[in-house]
């Protein structure tokens, strides 16, 4: 068990290491609760379809964070994207769902997603979408995220209570 643990805490140690020297880090760091293991999982996973997706729409279908609309005649579903990185996914939905513990933007989309009766998963799928956006804002102008200068953030902020 000792051994078991102290290779943990050389891999603890790797990590924070290699975490350190990826250019990106700084940029994505201050994002709400990402903490060390999923910020990691989210540089390996999300950051290179971020830098060869052409546009936000195809980086959020390569995430599987947009749904797929299927048409035939006059009929259309709305289904769960299942052709998408499963890992970088997993990544970007656990940071979602832990970002709505610290943030009141996230907080409240995922509310507003729920009274519209979306299940928990679709819910954590509509604001990894927005996270998405957020984070190719701050992958592609290099500045690291800044709730001061999240606007819908700070609209949320500078609304009355309910």
């Amino acid at each position: 068990l000792r051994s078991l643990l102290g290779s943990l805490a050389d891999l603890d140690r790797a990590l924070a290491a290699a975490l350190g020297k990826h250019p990106k880090a700084t940029v994505l760091q201050p994002l709400p609760r990402i903490g060390q293991i999923n910020l990691a999982q989210i540089l390996a996973e999300v950051g290179p379809i971020l830098d060869r997706a052409s546009d936000l729409p195809h980086a959020a279908a390569e995430v599987g964070a947009s749904p797929v609309t299927k048409q035939s005649g006059k009929g259309a579903v709305v289904q769960f994207r299942w052709a998408a990185n499963t890992r970088a996914r997993n990544a970007l939905g656990i940071f979602a769902d832990n970002s709505r513990h610290a943030s009141p933007w996230a907080a409240h989309l995922y509310r507003q997603a729920r009274r519209r009766g979306k299940r928990h998963p679709q819910a954590i799928r509509i604001l990894m979408r927005a996270w998405l956006r957020v984070i190719w804002a701050c992958w592609h102008t290099g500045r690291p995220y800044d709730i001061n200068h999240h606007r819908a953030e700070q609209r949320l902020a500078q609304e009355p209570a309910a």
